[in-house]
């Protein structure tokens, strides 16, 4: 007897994929620099965030040879409601990682650089251990190439792998919220709203001079207070960095996009967190965390300088 649950729902009464609208459209990438970027990828064994996340700005960044290397593996330990990362068992950490990411950071000629990861909760470190090599790699390969990482939260192990982190001394420590508090049981299911700011405490806690950097994806049915609150938390946790971009439906297995955030209304969003106080603030439908990370980067260092020059003038005074 034929199981009817399981099969596909007839075309009429499947939910109707929302049509992208015309500014979130972006064209296949074809050029030789994106060529060249996947080959050197290819042959150093290297994942990225940019090619397993789907992202939308791959054939720009990597026709500049800007890339987000994902370390880790390619396969996360969770199922993310929003993520196109694949899930279920990792394989074992490849001992030759960092060393091939300090070498594809040479070969680049990368100023800045974007490291990220799978979720590892099979690891008794989270995979925190695998971050620090990264880094000291690059310190000694790369040593003028400034370094941003993109943590994921290591729960319940945060403090520890957040204080490696930390003394290995990246310059920019990115830990995402994703999206509101009350989505997180859809969306975000194996972890905390809280915990995720909590890590980010810890990272100024440890180290105040380390740019600390947050983003949330809008178009999953947030309310334009809830995005004021996360802002509000996020200052209150001392990030110095907010990123907001359209959330892109991967395949019809995940979230549905509620809502396409027009280009005026992520405007408005930015403006008004750049009146809280960040440092430095991207809000455009296509942001994402790594895009344009080192002109961002350059201008948040820049930023910082101003206000503590200002700081010193007024204390002066």
């Amino acid at each position: 007897m034929n199981d009817l649950s399981s099969a596909p729902a007839p075309e009429d009464e499947r939910p109707r994929k929302k049509r992208k609208p015309d500014w979130i459209r972006v064209k296949a990438p074809v050029s030789k620099g994106y060529q060249e970027t996947r080959k050197l990828m290819r042959d150093l064994k290297l994942n990225t965030v940019c090619e397993e996340a789907a992202c939308p700005n791959i054939g720009e960044c990597w026709d500049k040879k800007h890339a987000t290397v994902m370390i880790l593996g390619d396969v996360c330990t969770r199922a993310c409601a929003f993520c196109n990362v694949k899930t279920g068992m990792p394989r074992l950490v490849d001992p030759m990682e960092p060393e091939n990411v300090a070498i594809a950071a040479g070969q680049m000629g990368l100023q800045h650089i974007v490291i990220t990861s799978v979720d590892r909760d099979d690891l008794p470190d989270g995979g925190a251990g695998q971050f620090v090599k990264v880094i000291k790699a690059l310190r000694r390969e790369t040593p003028d190439t400034t370094i941003e990482i993109l943590t994921p939260d290591f729960r319940g192990k945060m403090r520890p792998a957040v204080e490696a982190i930390c003394e290995a001394g990246p310059d920019v420590y990115n830990h995402n919220l994703e999206t509101v508090p009350r989505l997180y049981p859809t969306i975000r299911p194996g972890a905390r709203y809280y915990a995720s700011l909590r890590l980010l405490e810890e990272v100024k806690s440890h180290d105040p001079m380390i740019f600390t950097k947050s983003g949330i994806m809008l178009g999953l049915g947030e309310q334009r207070l809830e995005v004021h609150q996360v802002m509000d938390d996020m200052r209150s946790a001392d990030v110095d960095f907010i990123t907001m971009g359209q959330y892109l439906q991967p395949t019809p297995r995940h979230a549905n996009v509620e809502d396409f955030v027009t280009p005026k209304a992520f405007a408005a969003y930015g403006s008004i967190a750049r009146a809280k106080g960040f440092l430095q603030v991207a809000s455009s439908p296509l942001t994402r965390s790594s895009y344009h990370a080192g002109d961002d980067f350059a201008q948040m260092r820049a930023a910082r300088e101003a206000k503590l020059a200002k700081e010193q003038a007024r204390a002066s005074a």
